[in-house]
């Protein structure tokens, strides 16, 4: 038995006549016979009286109200083993935050790549507004490693680690030299930080909201570019946790009311599950996120 005999006899049923199936088919006449008595006979039953009409016998009938079902698993079938094999040889779009790239992805694709050789994957490195907008406007993302969106119409985050806010200076600095600092100690200083739409700017903002006043800002889409700048200025950097500096810049404590960025799996709320092979990716990145925990101390 086949899929071709079980639509077969069901176009049959559907148009009435052997002939008239074998036009919508666009099959031979004499092909649509062969089938149905390839299928009668694996069956074991005689589907139709013969005769003119295509009429069917009673266990015709009783068949025929049983193969829509029969093929529709069929096709399931198939529809999972095209699924198995993509998962074998396709593509995987993931977006991430730059802290992340830097932080614990090349690890994580040699990981994956590991168990996957001919899984390609397609990474876009943005901040948290570009790729929840690239996961619900565009789908252009299978998921994303981000912070938590203001916005989560539509969107799913699973945490995975916490970032925490840092502010980085000259080693040269004034501030550098000084104790017990309060983000009141910023306000009269230029600041340099993540673009107007990063989440950790808009979290420093609400900050200094409740303030009488705001330092002034620099802005960079680029994050891992301000601790150079910082090496040659006088101006506070606001950086992550997992954020590089170089030498002759450093960090200093300036706590905050809200200072952790939650860091997790942001994907479509509509898609329940995630596919096996981009489950696995999943893994590889949480046994490298142990591996940096044990090491950095992230929570």
């Amino acid at each position: 038995m086949d899929l071709k005999e079980l639509i077969t006899f069901r176009t049959i049923v559907e148009e009435g006549t052997f002939s008239k199936a074998a036009e919508k088919l666009h099959y031979s006449q004499s092909t649509v016979t062969n089938q149905i008595q390839r299928l009668e006979k694996e069956l074991g039953i005689v589907l139709f009286k013969r005769g003119w009409n295509s009429e069917l016998t009673e266990s015709g009938r009783i068949y025929a109200n049983e193969v829509n079902m029969l093929i529709n698993h069929w096709n399931l079938v198939i529809e999972k083993a095209a699924d198995l094999k993509e998962e074998e040889i396709g593509m995987l779009r993931i977006g991430v935050i730059e802290s992340l790239s830097d932080l614990v992805f090349a690890n994580t694709m040699k990981r994956f790549n590991a168990r996957k050789p001919h899984v390609s994957c397609h990474i876009t490195v943005g901040n948290t507004d570009m790729l929840s907008r690239l996961l619900v406007d565009e789908e252009a993302l299978d998921f994303a490693i981000s912070g938590e969106p203001e916005d989560l119409a539509g969107l799913h985050h699973e945490h995975l680690y916490s970032e925490s806010i840092q502010f980085i200076v000259n080693q040269e600095h004034e501030l550098a030299r000084k104790m017990d600092l309060g983000i009141k100690d910023l306000l009269s200083y230029t600041l340099v930080t993540g673009g107007p739409n990063c989440l950790y700017r808009l979290q420093l903002e609400r900050e200094f909201a409740k303030r009488e006043m705001t330092p002034f800002f620099h802005s960079i889409s680029q994050l891992s570019a301000i601790p150079a700048i910082i090496s040659m200025t006088d101006f506070v950097g606001v950086v992550l946790s997992s954020t590089v500096i170089p030498d002759g810049v450093v960090r200093i404590s300036i706590p905050l009311e809200n200072q952790l960025l939650s860091i997790g799996v942001l994907r479509r709320r509509n898609r329940d599950f995630l596919s096996g092979v981009k489950q696995l990716f999943l893994d590889c990145l949480k046994e490298e996120l142990g591996v940096i925990k044990q090491e950095q101390g992230l929570k």
